[in-house]
């Protein structure tokens, strides 16, 4: 069953250490798009975190939230290791640029990313604690993006079997509409004064019914209508795909509409442009 791209995941825990809680979002998106943002102090969880949402996600725009308040009670303790680092950086530079050293504001310095740190917390305990946490919240998006697919695939398959309504009904017009055309022929030589050869008549009739003759579109889309039903069970990723039938159903629709005879082809060709278009809306948000 097919996924949506829209889909959202709250999940929280309690420890210790304090409390976690992320946040996921995702809509509709060509690519894959991840915004991330994590606390302060966790930073360095980051790449790991990307690489849990690209093995799970394949397309859409993904916020990721992760939200940390640490035990009250708690001690801040500077990371002394990073301020003296920081320190002899500084130096450095004012050797380079050959400037003197200035003081600075201290306020500064501590904003710098995992300048202060909670004491009493084991960070390797918490950095799993992190990550567990988001598979159990990638779970919980998956199901609802998988619910929200099963929704999409009625409709879409509703779209489907009316389509293929309409073409089955083509197909039983389609000797009523060569017999139409005959008549139509034949009623427009009684009204001419010329006569014309048996041979040529025949000649014409079949080039008029070549022009008109939609069997073959009609073939067409009933493979796309067949591939677009394999598509739909699928489990994996399949927005593009589908994306490129409705381009695919649209150009059979086109090909129709140029060969209308009559008003039920006509007809039949305008249903189809609606109901290829109501698809293609809700393709754009499958995976």
């Amino acid at each position: 069953m097919i996924r949506s791209m829209t889909g959202f995941a709250r999940c929280e825990s309690r420890g210790a250490w304090g409390t976690l809680a992320w946040e996921l979002r995702t809509v509709n998106h060509r690519f894959l798009d991840v915004g991330l943002r994590l606390p302060e102090g966790l930073g360095a969880l980051e790449a790991a975190v990307r690489t849990r949402l690209q093995k799970t996600l394949v397309r859409g725009r993904v916020d990721a939230w992760l939200r940390f308040e640490p035990a009250a009670g708690g001690s801040l303790s500077l990371n002394t290791a990073l301020a003296t680092e920081l320190r002899g950086l500084y130096g450095e530079l004012a050797d380079i640029w050959e400037f003197e050293e200035t003081a600075f504001n201290p306020w500064d310095v501590l904003r710098w990313p995992g300048m202060v740190q909670a004491s009493g917390i084991d960070t390797e305990v918490l950095e799993a604690e992190v990550l567990a946490l988001l598979d159990s919240a990638l779970t919980g998006l998956q199901e609802a993006r998988e619910r929200e697919g099963a929704a999409l695939t009625q409709l879409l398959l509703s779209r489907v079997d009316a389509i293929a309504g309409q073409t089955a009904a083509l197909r039983d017009h389609l000797p009523h509409l060569e017999k139409a055309l005959r008549e139509r022929l034949q009623a427009r030589l009684q009204d001419s004064a010329q006569q014309v050869d048996a041979g040529r008549w025949e000649q014409e009739l079949l080039f008029y019914l070549q022009r008109q003759d939609v069997a073959e579109e009609l073939d067409r889309l009933d493979t796309h209508l067949a591939e677009l039903r394999r598509v739909l069970q699928r489990r994996e990723a399949a927005g593009r795909r589908l994306d490129f039938l409705m381009q695919e159903l649209n150009r059979e629709a086109n090909t129709l509409a140029s060969k209308a005879g009559d008003s039920q082809v006509t007809f039949a060709s305008v249903e189809l442009k609606v109901l290829i278009e109501q698809m293609r809306e809700q393709v754009q948000n499958v995976e």
